[in-house]
């Protein structure tokens, strides 16, 4: 669809340009997030009538004309299963930022080759709730499609920056570089994470569920911290424990 004439241009980002094959985003959360964020570029909005009719205000403000379609055709737009909810967007990805230009004293989050996209995506809604400067993961071994991620995060993708690195524990170095004290989530580890000190801002990191942190991770961490659980179990869905560690950690 074409943008309407006199309506507010796109906000290029200044940093690091991303790749810019067009991906799609859709769900009222997101979408609605998107279509409100000045640095998203969005192509085209394909929408039920009711949602083009609830979403009417923030699609205008985002000078674009929806095209109505029906529930079916949305189906076969955003892909089998999708969970569109009757919207779905065609837009440009945003910029990655570099890790040296991230804002100086609020936490990073880095996933060491955590694939679920529904769990990165929750994990990055947790990162949007405690003000987090970006979410980190390795480019391989992480979700390669990026419309489940950022239905999950429900809105968090605007406001999280997502930075995939070819080498996570040269990542690790950079941050401890920029003052990071870099706290690994272990189940077996021998403290707990109030046990912890934390210098300056911190960057958490999580392992794959099946996995947890491999060896070189572990060993670039400051420390190693496991959750103090009083149940009978002690594991969590890495996007809970995430949630969990980031509160905890959040009131040093």
């Amino acid at each position: 669809m074409t943008r309407k004439p006199g309506s507010r241009p796109p906000k290029r980002p200044s940093n690091r340009p991303a790749d810019r094959s067009s991906e799609l985003i859709y769900g009222v959360h997101a979408a609605s997030a998107a279509l409100a964020n000045p640095a998203r570029t969005v192509q085209s909005v394909t929408a039920t009538r009711n949602m083009a009719e609830r979403l009417a205000e923030i699609i205008a403000t985002a000078g674009l004309e929806p095209e109505i379609a029906d529930p079916r055709a949305i189906d076969r737009l955003a892909g089998d299963g999708a969970v569109h909810q009757g919207i779905c967007l065609t837009t440009q990805p945003l910029a990655q930022p570099d890790i040296a230009d991230l804002p100086p004293g609020r936490p990073v989050v880095l996933l060491d080759q955590v694939t679920d996209p529904h769990n990165v995506g929750a994990i990055m809604r947790s990162c949007a709730a405690f003000a987090a400067g970006a979410l980190i993961t390795t480019a391989r071994h992480s979700p390669q499609g990026s419309a489940v991620l950022t239905k999950a995060a429900s809105g968090a993708a605007e406001h999280v920056p997502l930075i995939k690195v070819t080498n996570l524990a040269r990542a690790i170095e950079e941050l401890k570089d920029q003052g990071f004290a870099v706290i690994g989530l272990e189940g077996t580890a021998p403290i707990t994470i109030d046990e912890t000190t934390l210098p300056g801002p911190f960057a958490l990191i999580l392992g794959a569920e099946d996995k947890g942190l491999r060896r070189l991770t572990r060993e670039h961490c400051d420390d190693l911290v496991r959750l103090d659980l009083p149940g009978p179990l002690q594991s969590l869905n890495v996007s809970n424990a995430a949630a969990l560690a980031l509160y905890a950690l959040s009131r040093f």
